[in-house]
């Protein structure tokens, strides 16, 4: 198949992300497994497990549009009460205030940013990798 001119070249990507292990990130409770990264665009997608009791402690905003899916457990942006599922779709516009958040169990979702993640490292992370 041709693609359209100046559409980017993909390769095949296959992954069995049950073999892959969580990379534990500098906020105690937060775990990925990165599946992609566009390191052009800063694009990602991402498996993250919230342990119960884990949270975003502060209201925060991306630099780009954020999109989760719950894939198992109960996680809360707890200044609105918005609740995520197994099946919850959530969609979050670059810009938009949120949070903070609280995993009422273990949550696993998958994340996913149209480009960079944060406008600057937040606070409650120590290292750069986390905040990309």
């Amino acid at each position: 198949m041709q693609l359209p001119e100046g559409a980017p070249k993909l390769d095949e990507i296959l992954l069995q992300t049950a073999a892959m292990p969580w990379r534990e990130k500098s906020l105690k409770g937060v775990h990925e497994k990165m599946l992609w990264r566009d390191e052009a665009t800063g694009a990602t997608i991402a498996l993250i497990k919230f342990d119960k009791g884990a949270s975003i402690p502060l209201p925060h905003l991306h630099a780009s549009n954020q999109f989760m899916f719950c894939l198992s457990g109960h996680y809360e942006y707890t200044a609105t009460g918005v609740t995520l599922k197994p099946g919850s779709f959530y969609c979050n516009p670059k810009g938009n205030v949120h949070g903070p958040t609280l995993a009422h169990e273990e949550t696993v979702v998958v994340e996913m940013y149209d480009g960079p993640h944060y406008p600057e490292k937040p606070a409650w992370y120590t290292d750069e990798r986390d905040a990309h």
